[in-house]
Formats: structure tokens, C-alpha cells, sequence
């Protein structure tokens, strides 16, 4: 009874606690004996395969059940703050783009020995029409996201004049697998100390440089969105100082969100704080939520930049055109990413696919995000949800 209070007790923990803890310990580890650290990397490779087994199925059923579930709603006057959305999230991935271009970041991974850089768009084009066409069974095994998205919007699109108990067997289902990725993310501590252990083992200190300059590139990214881009947006709209707007957003909305790192709880945070800044009621009371769950412009910047470190890691040469398509992918798949903490990093494999890149290339790099996510995660939520007020501001007010 005592051992399963304290089990109890480690998985409803912070999870950002417990990945500091797996990350100093893998540290002191590896002073102790570079030997033993290295025994432990089991440890981070179970949890990449992990992830490898449930991110297809959890894309499938959760794109089938959001759209066959999808429910009417007022587009007619949200259309103005769904376009920002949308501006704001391809803005995002575009950022990303630049940044990664200016600072490209080589990561530390096992890379197959034989591989091909695709050259230029056209033969990014071609492996993008392929992997929509790809059978369902092998895209879940094969980890083509491409093809599994196309698979899940279909179903989704004809299923949602099914039956009510169909549907919500769907959703049960989607509800289900959820539970079982968030027990694999608990599990993130373990496999993280394993895979930095590892890493420490193979190439010493050095190889913790590259974590340091792809969070350094993800949070400027983020910073620059927040205080640059978002502002320069709204701006366009309003005709007006959007710093006041932009300042509150962050100071009321970001802070509270960098610690929860949950943008569906701090949507009564942003709704307050719409309500003090004598908003449209009607409006934000449904651009609010509905911002909470596609405005994810933290989320794009971080696809695209561990998309592209991965890129440069194998040597692929990303063109204007190829690095704008890109863009558009991480844009929607961000809008898709699931709540769970890390949702946006299950989606990379998606936009490494546009490349070639291999799903266990794109799982290495998932595990890299959730090592940095202590910082990563927190700074994406905190722009995602501030975001959320700031775009609705500058549609919804009414001075």
C-alpha cells in the first residue's frame, strides 16, 4: 500500500520537476562513471520506441474524432479572428524558418547509414504525394504521418454523419489512446536521464551544446513572435499602438500560462482578463476557447525548428520553396496538436516526412524536445495562450 502511494504520488507530480531531476542525475552519473552512463541509455531508447508506437495511432484517432465530432459554430463574425489565427501561426513557422537558416543547429543522433537529401522542391513535392497515397495500415507502421493525417480527415469527414453511438465511440476511443500517450509522457523523466546519460557517455559535455542552441533558437523565436510579429499584426489591423494589448496579454495571460503550461486552463485567465479589457463579450467568449485549441503558433515554431535541425543534422539543403512548404505543414499541424504536455513535438515526424527524414530519425528529435521541454513547453504555452488575447483584442474591441 505504501509503494503504490509513493507511484501514486511520482505520476502526479511536475512532470518539469521530475525531468530536471532525470537531467542532473544523468549528469552526476556521468562524472561518476561514463561507463554506467552509458549502460543506462537502454533506458532513452525505450523511451523513443515508445513514442515511435503510440504517436501514429494517436494522430489517426484524434484527427477521425475531431472532425467526424465537430460541431457548427459562429465562423460568420470569428471569421476576422480565425484569419489572424492563421497569419499569426504561418507567421510563426516563417520566424522559424529564418532563425533556423540564420542559426542552424546540428543535433546529436543515430543516423541511418545510408541516406538521400532530397533535391529541391520538386522532389520534396514528389515524396509528399506518395506518403498521401500510402496505404493506412502501412503508414501507421511505416510512421508516415502524411498519409495517416489524410487517412484521419476522411474518416473523420465520413463519419460525421454517422451514427450519435459511433461517433462517440470514436471520441471514447480518441479519449482512450490520449490516456495511453500522457502514461508514455510520464515516463519521460526515465527515458530522458537515459538518453542525456547516453549522450554524456558518447561524446562528453559537448554533445549538451547542441540542446543548449536549439532552446536558445526555439525561446528568441518565441520572444521575437511576441514582441515583434504579433505586435506588427495587430498593428496592421488596429492602425494603433498595439503595445498595451501586448504587454497586458503577456504580463495577465503569458506569465500564468509559462507555469501551468496548459492553454485550456488559463482560458479563464484570458477570459477575465478580455472582460478587463471591455471586449466583446459575444466574441471572445467563443474566440477564447476556439484560440486555445488552433492558435498555436508556439507549437509551429517549435515543428519547424526541430524539423529543420534535423534537416541540417543530415545534411539536407532546405530551398526557399521547400522551406515555405514547410511552413504551411507546421502551421496546420500545430493547429491539430494534442493536449497533452509536448503535444506539438509528436507532430515534428509529420514535417520531417516532407524531407525524407525517417520516423526514427523524427522520434530521436521528439526525444531531444522533451529534454529541453523544462524551458521549450513552457515558453510555447506561454505565447499560444497570450496570443489568444492579443489577436482577439484587436478584432473584438470596442474602443
Amino acid at each position: 500500500m505504501e509503494s503504490r502511494s509513493i507511484i501514486e504520488r511520482i505520476m502526479s507530480g511536475s512532470l518539469v520537476l521530475q525531468i530536471a531531476i532525470g537531467i542532473v542525475a544523468a549528469i552526476l552519473l556521468s562524472l561518476i562513471s561514463s561507463e554506467a552512463a552509458g549502460s543506462v541509455s537502454l533506458l532513452g531508447d525505450l523511451f523513443v520506441k515508445a513514442l515511435m508506437a503510440v504517436a501514429p495511432v494517436l494522430v489517426l484517432v484524434l484527427v477521425a474524432s475531431a472532425i467526424a465530432n465537430r460541431k457548427a459554430s459562429h465562423t460568420a463574425q470569428m471569421r476576422p479572428i480565425l484569419l489572424l489565427y492563421l497569419v499569426g501561426t504561418v507567421s510563426a513557422a516563417l520566424l522559424a524558418v529564418t532563425m533556423s537558416s540564420l542559426f542552424p543547429t546540428e543535433l546529436v543522433l543515430e543516423l541511418p547509414a545510408n541516406r538521400e537529401a532530397p533535391e529541391g522542391i520538386g522532389e520534396v513535392l514528389n515524396t509528399m504525394l506518395l506518403k498521401l497515397v500510402d496505404n493506412p495500415i502501412n503508414a501507421i507502421l511505416t510512421g508516415n504521418f502524411i498519409g495517416i493525417v489524410i487517412w484521419g480527415a476522411l474518416l473523420g469527414v465520413f463519419l460525421h454523419h454517422a451514427a450519435e453511438t459511433t461517433r462517440v465511440a470514436l471520441h471514447d476511443l480518441a479519449e482512450a489512446i490520449t490516456k495511453i500517450v500522457r502514461l508514455v509522457i510520464r515516463l519521460a523523466p526515465i527515458g530522458i536521464f537515459g538518453l542525456v546519460a547516453g549522450t554524456l557517455a558518447s561524446q562528453g559535455f559537448s554533445g549538451l551544446g547542441s540542446y543548449a542552441q536549439i532552446l536558445t533558437v526555439l525561446v528568441g523565436s518565441m520572444l521575437l513572435m511576441a514582441l515583434l510579429i504579433n505586435p506588427a499584426i495587430v498593428w496592421v489591423k488596429m492602425r494603433r499602438n498595439p503595445y498595451k494589448i501586448v504587454f497586458a496579454a503577456l504580463r495577465e495571460s503569458g506569465v500564468t500560462a509559462f507555469f501551468t503550461r496548459s492553454s485550456a486552463a488559463n482560458i479563464p485567465v484570458n477570459m477575465a482578463l478580455c472582460e478587463k479589457l471591455d471586449l466583446e463579450e459575444d466574441t471572445y467568449a467563443v474566440s477564447i476557447p476556439l484560440g486555445a485549441t488552433i492558435n498555436m503558433g508556439g507549437a509551429a515554431i517549435t515543428i519547424t525548428t526541430l524539423t529543420l535541425a534535423a534537416a541540417h543534422t543530415q545534411g539536407i539543403q532546405v530551398d526557399f520553396a521547400s522551406a515555405l512548404l514547410l511552413s504551411i505543414v507546421a502551421a496546420l499541424s500545430a493547429c491539430g496538436a494534442s493536449g497533452v504536455p509536448g503535444g506539438s513535438l509528436l507532430l515534428i515526424p509529420l514535417a520531417a516526412g516532407l524531407f525524407g527524414i525517417s520516423n526514427e530519425v523524427a522520434m530521436q528529435v521528439v526525444a531531444v524536445g522533451f529534454t529541453i521541454s523544462i524551458l521549450q513547453d513552457s515558453t510555447e504555452t506561454a505565447l499560444n495562450s497570450s496570443t489568444d488575447v492579443v489577436f482577439t483584442a484587436a478584432v473584438a474591441s470596442k474602443q
